[in-house]
């Protein structure tokens, strides 16, 4: 291979999301471990007992059937689940229930915007299995020991193979990102990167300038975009160094520390021999019929790249507007109840104030849409208050932050804080008047010639008011009574 300049990165992600089920893949034990005590989501089936018999989990089926036809995969009428044999503690039946030969979905593609342009990657397998145990080592009296929590283990775990069709660092974190939003929409997987219910490996070699494919590193368990981005970004710096220095690189499973942003060998890399798979003598193979098909493709909601273009398309909005309020499913519902609420509000207006003044409100507080209290019929009252005349923008933001805590109908919050706004010109006049005569010097600015001093006036104005007076009406007034500037 020639200078490191010339070699192109060549990387694929394997990714594991673990499924929104109740149960477990192959028992009946609680999926949602968070927060249990160690242990006390187990039984004979998960914790590997002897003549333990697993079952399939039938709504497991339906979300991986559901996320191949999202990523444009074929659907096999056969598939089945195999043994993958290790023995590592936090899996205590000393092998895996995975699929290997047979996977549920094969041969798909998924399209992610990088820069403004769309790519498109391919998908090669998506399959089903179990998750693992969770290892923790600590010191202990005689030496260390490793303690392992087995609640975790058998949880349904969907893996999601690409091509090696990303090219950038940036490429595999945009990838990840549009693909976690996909399993977010279709509700199979909650986005959990920091607690690993989602997480990431990816795969990474060089290719030279005449086509040649070096030796393919693997990293394990990334569980951030910028872990994803990061972790590359070294790697590729690694292996570019080694190559120009005519080292010879190893096929390895890596390590990432967040801390020192490098990555640390782990162990040599495994193959499919390795692992001695074979059908899965307790689990009878898995029939998918196209009537299943065809119902699990009904129940797929609208996927986010569709309900971007149509939210363009539909209410006339910027594609920025369109990719914020779609990049969570429950911020495109909510706004589009409120567009549904009434006929009063433009739609682009609500997209201002949702990507704007809700969206800074849910950012600062850590809540969500869901965990607020304010509804999309709420927004949509304030806003047709906006909008009429009733109360001005600068209060409809203070009711805003008070519907958001609080709840309630904005015209109640509206009359507690007396913020319904003055339209009438004779308490309008009676202010202006009492501003011309308390602002000599800004009048003679105005009349001085410097006609931008009026909207200083008005700031008087609002401010004699409480902010309640109408601004334009205001504005009208003050001109009416100064005249032209510099007369």
């Amino acid at each position: 291979m020639t200078a490191a300049t010339e070699f192109m990165p060549v990387i694929g992600l394997e990714v594991h999301a673990q499924l929104t089920t109740r149960s477990k893949m192959f028992c009946s034990c609680r999926a949602d471990y968070a927060g249990a005590s160690p242990n006390s989501h187990t039984c004979p089936i998960c914790s590997g007992m002897p003549g333990a018999l697993p079952a399939v989990n039938a709504r497991a089926i339906e979300m991986g059937i559901l996320t191949a036809l999202a990523l444009n995969c074929r659907i096999p009428e056969a598939s089945r689940f195999d043994r993958k044999n290790y023995s590592y503690p936090d899996l205590p039946k000393g092998y895996q229930i995975t699929q290997y030969a047979e996977p549920i979905g094969e041969d798909g593609w998924i399209e992610f915007t990088l820069d403004g342009v769309t790519h498109r990657a391919g998908i090669v397998r998506v399959h089903l299995e179990e998750d693992t145990g969770k290892s923790t080592h600590v010191s202990a009296p005689g030496g260390d020991v490793t303690l392992v929590d087995y609640n975790r283990s058998g949880v349904p775990l969907m893996e999601i193979v690409s091509a090696p069709d990303l090219d950038s660092p940036d490429a595999a974190r945009a990838y990840f990102a549009a693909l976690r939003q996909i399993l977010m929409y279709l509700g199979v997987n909650d986005g959990n990167l920091q607690e690993g219910s989602l997480r990431a490996d990816v795969n990474v070699s060089l290719r030279s300038a005449e086509g040649e494919i070096g030796t393919k590193v693997e990293i394990k368990n990334l569980n951030s975009f910028r872990a994803v981005q990061r972790a590359l970004e070294y790697e590729i710096d690694r292996q570019r160094r080694a190559l120009d220095s005519g080292e010879r690189l190893q096929q390895e499973t890596r390590g990432w520390s967040e801390t020192e942003e490098v990555t640390f060998s782990q162990r040599s890399k495994e193959f499919a021999h390795d692992y001695r798979y074979f059908p899965e003598p307790d689990l009878p193979p898995l029939r998918v019929s196209q009537e299943t098909v065809d119902e699990v493709r009904h129940s797929m909601p609208e996927l986010p790249a569709t309900r971007e273009r149509r939210f363009v398309e539909e209410y006339a909005l910027s594609p920025y507007q369109a990719g914020v309020l779609t990049s969570e499913r429950e911020t495109g519902d909510f706004y589009e109840r409120a567009v549904r609420a009434g006929t009063r509000v433009p739609p682009a207006t609500i997209a201002n104030w949702v990507t704007g003044d809700l969206m800074r409100l849910v950012n600062e507080s850590g809540k969500s849409l869901a965990q607020s209290a304010i509804t999309p019929g709420t927004l949509e009252s304030l806003l047709t208050m906006i909008g009429s005349g009733e109360i001005s923008g600068a209060a409809g933001k203070q009711v805003l932050v008070r519907m958001f805590a609080d709840g309630g109908e904005p015209q109640t919050i509206v009359d507690e804080l007396g913020l319904r706004q003055v339209s009438g010109r004779d308490d309008i006049e009676t202010l202006v008047d009492r501003v011309i005569a308390d602002n000599e010097k800004l009048v003679a600015t105005y009349r001085g010639g410097k006609g931008n001093a009026i909207q200083a006036l008005v700031g008087r104005v609002m401010g004699a008011s409480r902010g309640r007076a109408n601004p334009q009406v205001a504005r009208q007034i003050l001109e009416e009574r100064l005249g032209p500037p510099g007369s």
